[in-house]
C-alpha cells in the first residue's frame, strides 16, 4: 500500500515535465531518507546536550573531594550503554560506521530498526559521561538504519536498500558536522580502503544529505561547527615545505592511533571478562586520563576550538596550555582514551577523535614552525591545525576528499585546499593499507558485493 502510494505520488511529480520515471528513480525515496535522518539526528543531538549538560559538565564544575566523580563518570556512562545495546538491540550492531560498511557489503544493506533509538541513547550515555568518542559513529548507523529501514517498507530491491543505506550514512554525517559535501561524499567514499568509490550512491547520497543538512540546520542553525581566525589563507609557496613536514607527522600519528586502537581492542577481544566488565574498565581507564587532563573527555571539541583559534586561550575554554608540547601530549592521551573507551566495547565513534587528534598534531607542527622559521614564512598555527584534521582523516579513515572538504566546511575557511590537498594526497598515499574500519575492503574486486 505505501509503495503503491508512493509511486503515484513520484509519477504525478514527473508528469508533464518530460522526464521519465525512471529519470527520478531513488531521489524521492532519497529525499525520504534525508528527511527521516535529518529528524532522527535532531532529537539525537537534544539528547547529546542534555546528557552532556547534566552529567558531564556538572562532573567537571567539582570540586574538592567530589571531583573524583569524574573518575568513574565514563564507566558508569559505558555500561549503561551497554546494558541498553544488549538489552533492546543486535550487539553485532554496536561498531557505528564499521556496522554500516559491513551491512552494506555483506548484509545486502539489512540494518534492524530498533538501531535507532537504541544506538542513539546508548552513544548519548557512552559520550555524554565523559567516555573519549565521537558521535559520528553512532550517526552514520542510525542514518544507514533508516536508509535500510524505508527501503523495506518501500519493498524495494537489495540493490536499492544497500544505496538508501548509504544515502542515510550520508545524511547524517551532513548534519551532524553541519558539513553537506562532505556527507555526500563520504556516502559513496567510505566503502573502501583505497581510492576506489561506490558510484551508484553518489546522486542519492548528494540529494539526501542536502535534504538532512536542511532538516537539522532548521532547528540549530546555518553556521559552521568551529570559527577560525579570518588571516588564515595560502598565499605563500614555501609553506608547501612545512606542510610536507606536516604530513609526515600526521602519517605517523595516524599510525600510532590506529596501532593503539587495533591493540587495546584485540587485548579486549581476548579477555574473559564480561562485556559490562570490559567497557567499565575502559571507562576507568579514560576516566583516569580525564581527571588529569579535561580536555580528553567527551568529544574535546573546546581543545580543537582552542587550536583553530590561533593559540588565543579566551576564544577557548580549554585547561590545556597551549603549546606545541601540550598539544603533542593531548594527541597521546586521546589516542589512548579513544582506544579505551570504544576498543573496549563502548558506543561511539572514532571519526570524530580523527579530527581531533590531527588537529593537535597540526597545531603543534604551526607552533613549532611559527617559532623556527621566519616571519616571511607567515606560519599560522591554525591553519596547521585545520589542515592536519584533514590529513589526519585522509590517513586512518581513508576518506581524502571527505576530508578536504569537511574541515573547510566545518570551520568556514575555504582558502586552505590548496595545502589540504597536499597534505591529504601525500598522507593518504603514505598509509596505504593502513585503515581505522576492519570491515573496509580495499578495492572494490575485493568486495563479496563485486566479486
Amino acid at each position: 500500500m505505501l509503495k503503491s502510494i508512493y509511486k503515484s505520488s513520484l509519477k504525478l511529480l514527473f508528469a508533464g515535465k518530460g522526464l521519465s520515471f525512471r529519470t527520478g528513480k531513488y531521489f524521492g525515496e532519497s529525499m525520504l531518507v534525508g528527511l527521516a535522518v535529518g529528524l532522527v539526528v535532531v532529537a539525537f543531538r537534544c539528547l547529546i546536550d542534555f546528557v552532556h549538560a547534566n552529567v558531564l559538565e556538572r562532573g567537571l564544575r567539582l570540586e574538592g573531594p567530589s571531583r573524583l566523580a569524574i573518575l568513574f563518570l565514563p564507566a558508569v556512562g559505558a555500561v549503561i550503554g551497554y546494558f541498553v545495546i544488549k538489552w533492546f538491540s543486535n550487539s553485532a550492531c554496536a561498531r557505528g560506521t564499521d556496522s554500516a560498511i559491513r551491512a552494506y557489503h555483506r548484509h545486502g544493506g539489512h540494518l534492524p530498526g530498533s538501531t535507532v533509538p537504541v544506538k542513539s541513547v546508548a552513544s548519548a550515555m557512552t559520550v555524554g559521561f565523559g567516555g573519549s568518542a565521537g558521535y559520528e559513529g553512532p550517526v552514520t548507523l542510525i542514518g544507514a538504519a533508516c536508509g535500510s529501514v524505508i527501503a523495506r517498507h518501500l519493498a524495494l530491491n537489495v540493490r536499492a536498500r544497500r544505496i538508501l543505506m548509504a544515502a542515510g550514512l550520508a545524511a547524517g554525517i551532513s548534519a551532524i558536522f553541519q558539513a553537506p559535501l562532505a556527507g555526500a561524499l563520504f556516502g559513496f567514499e567510505i566503502f573502501y580502503s583505497s581510492s576506489d568509490i561506490e558510484y551508484e550512491t553518489l546522486l542519492p547520497s548528494f540529494i539526501a544529505s542536502a535534504v538532512g543538512y536542511t532538516v537539522f540546520a532548521y532547528f540549530f542553525g546555518w553556521g559552521s561547527l568551529f570559527t577560525m581566525p579570518s588571516g588564515c589563507v595560502y598565499e605563500n609557496g614555501l609553506r608547501l615545505l612545512p606542510y610536507f613536514a606536516l604530513a609526515i607527522a600526521v602519517v605517523f600519528g595516524a599510525r600510532f592511533y590506529m596501532t593503539v586502537f587495533r591493540a587495546v581492542e584485540e587485548r579486549f577481544s581476548r579477555h574473559r571478562a564480561s562485556g559490562a566488565a570490559k567497557v567499565a574498565i575502559g571507562g576507568l581507564v579514560t576516566g583516569v586520563i580525564g581527571f588529569f587532563v579535561p580536555d580528553v573527555l567527551g568529544t574535546s571539541y573546546p581543545l580543537i576550538q582552542a587550536a583553530l583559534s590561533s593559540g588565543d586561550a579566551s576564544a577557548a575554554q580549554s585547561a590545556v596550555p597551549l603549546t606545541a608540547a601540550a598539544f603533542l601530549c593531548f594527541f597521546f592521551l586521546k589516542a589512548v582514551a579513544t582506544a579505551f573507551t570504544v576498543g573496549s566495547g563502548g558506543s561511539g565513534g572514532v571519526f570524530a577523535p580523527s579530527l581531533v587528534c590531527g588537529g593537535a598534531i597540526g597545531a603543534a607542527v604551526g607552533i613549532f614552525f611559527a617559532k623556527v622559521l621566519p616571519p616571511s614564512f607567515g606560519i599560522h598555527p591554525a591553519a596547521f591545525a585545520l589542515v592536519g584534521m584533514a590529513g589526519f582523516l585522509a590517513s586512518a579513515v581513508r576518506v581524502p576528499m571527505t576530508a578536504i572538504v569537511i574541515v573547510s566546511e566545518i570551520s568556514g575557511n575555504h582558502g586552505l585546499l590548496l595545502p589540504a590537498m597536499w597534505v591529504c594526497g601525500i598522507a593518504f598515499w603514505l598509509n596505504n593499507g593502513w585503515t581505522l574500519y576492519r570491515s573496509q575492503p580495499h578495492s572494490r574486486e575485493s568486495s563479496p558485493l563485486h566479486s
